[in-house]
């Protein structure tokens, strides 16, 4: 990619050492504000709260992926890959920016005050409204995203069953929670990968190393992204954005930054995205632009010392890290005990029973790590064959990674033990 100007800045990142930053539009757009606000966005959440290293942002993750990106594109290219520049720039921004759209606290914004609308719709709608803004220059880059571009390995790099967003997730993660049975040998991944038939395939030799990558995606799913207390602690806070979500639309009066405000006083829906509906797209993404993990813990802050008896205890909840309790098996919770929780809570708290589910509650998870009916990893065989996963590797005929694990949860008050 050539250089115009003096915007070659390198990075350096505790995971790979010294990163470029490869090309003039992909610098403005790291230093656009949009991307500079992924820097007060933890990547895990409320993970932290268990792992206390975990605190890298989605800033970092998103210069990781794009590095792993380049290098990607360098490896194909020495395969004898045919990767135009525009493509080059385009698959570099579609990664960088796949995860512009992440609220504060990971996933917690879409189970509670936002309804209907993914992360990804929102990337989207902030791609859109950037491409605007520099007059179309992000038209592949957008079309590499959705995966509507014609070389759909492409897309596959972005957002597919080993995609640099995986790889460099992992093993990011797993750097800083030190969980190191997560770390993946993504390099090697990487130098693995080739092209066949418009989709991307690991050479034979790298199969060894795509075993270490699923197994350290499952352990990794369990042992940090689904650790019973991430759970608690991530499920206390969607509690607390709901009841403040509920006052809200009730008319009562909650302190709330500018951009939260926006959020819990007004019903935003999917038509409101990309189409004029009650909000127009663009003042959709000047409010999400400026909301992030600050604007949720400073307005908690303040919740903790409202009139509303559910707000405040939760908040306060929140603020002090006094979680709830929470139970993990493999068969669904009989509905007496819930029931019985929940008229303990109700005493306790002195709330009407109507309430409770604020307190006691239950619901599940899937370890999503690898399920034939998605995974279709290709080996590309020395005889030029290229082959399923499946069939060439014995772990992959394993019950432990074929089938798709779902446990249940319970959470209540620790006080009604």
């Amino acid at each position: 990619m050539v250089y115009k100007t003096n915007k070659r800045k390198i990075i350096n990142d505790p995971v790979y050492g010294f990163i470029n930053i490869p090309g003039d539009f992909i610098f403005d757009l790291i230093e656009h504000p949009w991307f500079q606000r992924l820097r007060h966005i933890k990547q895990l959440g409320l993970t932290s709260f268990v792992y206390p290293g975990a605190n890298h942002s989605r800033f970092q993750h998103g210069l990781g992926a794009m590095h792993l990106m380049d290098m990607a594109i360098r490896t194909l290219r020495s395969k004898g890959v045919k990767i135009s520049e525009q493509e080059e720039e385009a698959a570099l921004i579609a990664i960088l920016l796949h995860d512009s759209g992440h609220g504060p606290f990971s996933h917690a914004l879409e189970n509670s005050i936002i309804s209907g609308i993914s992360h990804e719709d929102l990337s989207l709608l902030l791609m859109r409204k950037l491409n605007e803004t520099y007059a179309g220059k992000l038209d592949l880059a957008i079309e590499i995203f959705k995966g509507t571009y014609t070389r759909r390995f492409l897309h596959e790099l972005v957002a597919g069953q080993t995609d640099m967003d995986r790889l460099d997730y992992l093993r990011r993660d797993s750097f800083f929670t030190g969980v190191i049975e997560g770390s993946v040998g993504s390099d090697r991944i990487i130098r693995m990968i080739n092209v066949v038939n418009d989709s991307l395939v690991i050479d034979e030799k790298g199969i060894y190393s795509l075993e270490k990558f699923h197994i350290a995606r499952r352990l990794m799913y369990w042992q940090v992204y689904m650790h019973k207390t991430v759970l608690s602690s991530e499920s206390l806070l969607v509690k607390v954005l709901k009841r403040a979500k509920e006052l809200a639309t009730a008319g009562a009066n909650l302190y709330s930054t500018p951009a939260l405000r926006f959020f819990l006083y007004n019903k935003i829906g999917p038509d409101d995205l990309f189409r004029e509906g009650n909000f127009t797209p663009g003042l959709i993404a000047s409010n999400f632009t400026r909301l992030d993990d600050n604007d949720i813990l400073v307005s908690a802050k303040y919740w903790a010392d409202h009139d509303d008896i559910v707000l405040s205890d939760l908040s306060g909840r929140l603020m002090r890290r006094d979680l709830l309790a929470i139970e993990l098996q493999n068969d669904p919770f009989p509905q007496n005990r819930v029931k019985k929780l929940s008229a303990l809570a109700g005493d306790l708290m002195k709330i009407d029973p109507g309430l409770t589910d604020y307190y006691v509650f239950t619901n599940s998870i899937s370890n999503p790590a690898f399920t034939p009916a998605v995974l279709e990893v290709k080996i590309l065989l020395k005889s030029g064959k290229t082959a399923d996963i499946s069939s060439v590797s014995d772990m992959f005929d394993h019950r432990f990674l074929s089938e798709r694990i779902t446990k249940y949860f319970l959470c209540y008050p620790k006080e009604c033990k």
